[in-house]
């Protein structure tokens, strides 16, 4: 267990913002809407995930804000404008790209976290959680998908037929 726990999760959600300025204003603008969609979306999740007491998180960064807080908002939110960023269009890379993410944040990170007294999984075993990991990053995938086939057919595609 760590003395400064606080500490850890600043790091946790504001480390990440420092890459933000190296995704460029075109990935940030084209990526941010899906990646705010998913980070939601575990919001959302992580309701269900303290009733059923999936995992646990010991320290918070704030005392009426979830324990996934500065998980979701640092490296979950920026996370996923990196990974679409380098991998959206090539679909096979998208999943392998989140596989070995996925899996890092399953073992080593969240072991790292454990010993530190910030979190620990209860109810859920990490196989699960590699399959919800999988079905999220699959709706990332399709969210961003749906809304560029959206913005191209609202946009420049129809200007081209009339």
């Amino acid at each position: 267990m760590t003395k400064h726990p606080r500490m850890w999760l600043w790091c946790i959600m504001l480390v990440p913002w420092l890459s933000v300025p190296f995704l460029g204003k075109k990935s940030i603008k084209r990526f941010f809407a899906a990646s705010l969609f998913i980070t939601l979306l575990i919001r959302l999740e992580s309701y269900i995930a303290e009733k059923r007491k999936w995992w646990w998180f010991y320290e918070r960064l704030f005392p009426k804000a979830r324990g996934e807080t500065p998980l979701l908002w640092g490296q979950y939110l920026v996370g996923s404008m990196w990974i679409l960023k380098y991998t959206y269009g090539h679909f096979l890379k998208f999943l392998l790209v989140n596989f070995f993410t996925d899996l890092f944040f399953i073992f080593p990170f969240s072991d790292f976290l454990k010993k530190l007294g910030l979190f620990s999984y209860v109810r859920l075993s990490r196989t699960r959680v590699m399959v919800i990991f999988f079905v999220k990053s699959l709706l990332l995938y399709g969210f961003q998908f749906i809304k560029e086939n959206i913005t191209f057919a609202n946009g420049a595609g129809l200007k081209q037929k009339n």
